[in-house]
């Protein structure tokens, strides 16, 4: 095992930047997980770190040793991608074993590596069977075996998951989170899904745009989002935004039309000024009749264990999710409540948290 650094890194295609200046540090033996929307740069740091990609600028370092010039297969590091990459002609246990042959290893010490990872992910029955008898899920079992059969330092997961269904994917999330910490070899997981990032790492790295916005364990990001996009990337449903101002005692901020919304502690902003209120959907609750803030319902879906209620305040969108079976219709006013101590403001120009 050994630790990822990752500082100041770029990335430019002649003059279009792609990764603008990245600096990461993965702890020995930790899970990371980068994550962003399409066209963000993770999959291209990722890249990077495999050698897959030439770095334009920046040091990276696996376990102390700069690798930016050092061949993919001299890092020591295994690569899962989407899409499997199985040789269909081979069997699972040739498949696995690839890459020892490759390195001259003995027939015996290939059989045993191959055994112990087939062992670690339930693959001992498949293991004369081809990739077409197999399904997707125990493919990607296949992919990772490939990987942990090397023993590398380092493994980088490349939207792994994206070809499963719902069902699987929730599966191997905690199949994967499993295996991680029976052999605890440092992870760099790449994903678009915020769940995937929220349920399996140990730190989370938000990229926009090639940079990052905020590194930190996943509650973390999700108490205390360093700005809107955060605060509307990690979350699920997406956190509620409402344009307000300060109140002239600061203990409060107002819509435009005088719905007043309670502050847990004092605003750091100067009384009048234009900020952002967010409120997530699951800390807001229904208040008592004429008490709380006047929604006026636009959708209603029932789920069974809860109700996710949309509607307007003030002209403004909101979302609510709610623990109560309600017999509303669209158009009825329902009135919401909050805790004050789980709204977060942020700076209306910049959205920087406050």
């Amino acid at each position: 095992m050994a630790s990822v650094e990752i500082q100041n890194v770029r990335k430019a295609y002649g003059d279009f930047e792609t990764i603008k200046g990245v600096s990461v540090d993965v702890p020995d033996g930790a899970f990371v997980v980068l994550v962003g929307p399409s066209g963000c740069g993770k999959s291209t740091l990722l890249r990077m770190i495999a050698g897959l990609e030439e770095i334009t600028g920046g040091t990276i370092r696996i376990g102390g040793r700069v690798i930016n010039d050092v061949e993919p297969k001299n890092r020591d590091i295994a690569m899962v991608f989407q899409n499997y990459a199985l040789y269909p002609h081979m069997t699972i246990a040739e498949n696995m074993g690839f890459s020892l042959r490759l390195a001259k290893k003995s027939k015996e010490e290939i059989a045993s590596r191959v055994a112990d990872a087939a062992r670690i992910l339930g693959l001992t029955d498949y293991l004369q069977r081809y990739p077409k008898q197999l399904s997707g899920g125990q493919r990607q079992r296949v992919a990772m075996g490939r990987a942990i059969v090397r023993n590398p330092k380092v493994f980088l997961f490349d939207e792994p998951l994206s070809n499963l269904d719902a069902k699987l994917r929730v599966q191997m999330r905690a199949e994967l989170k499993d295996i991680h910490a029976r052999i605890r070899t440092t992870t760099v997981y790449v994903t678009h899904d915020q769940i995937e990032a929220m349920t399996m790492a140990d730190r989370i790295v938000v990229m926009r745009d090639g940079i990052v916005e905020q590194v930190g364990a996943p509650l973390e990001l999700y108490d205390k989002p360093a700005n809107t996009f955060v605060a509307s990337f990690i979350g699920s449903p997406s956190m509620n935004f409402l344009s307000t101002k300060v109140s002239q005692d600061r203990t409060s901020v107002a819509t435009e039309n005088g719905i007043k919304l309670p502050l847990g502690s004092e605003a750091s902003a100067a009384p009048g000024t234009a900020v952002i209120y967010g409120i997530r959907p699951e800390h807001l609750t229904i208040a008592a009749s004429g008490e709380g803030i006047p929604v006026t319902v636009t959708n209603i879906e029932p789920t069974g264990s809860e109700t996710f209620v949309q509607g307007v305040v003030d002209g403004q969108k909101i979302s609510a999710q709610l623990r109560e079976r309600l017999f509303i219709k669209t158009g009825d006013v329902l009135n919401l409540t909050l805790v004050p101590a789980n709204g977060h403001l942020f700076d209306a120009a910049t959205g920087v948290r406050l």
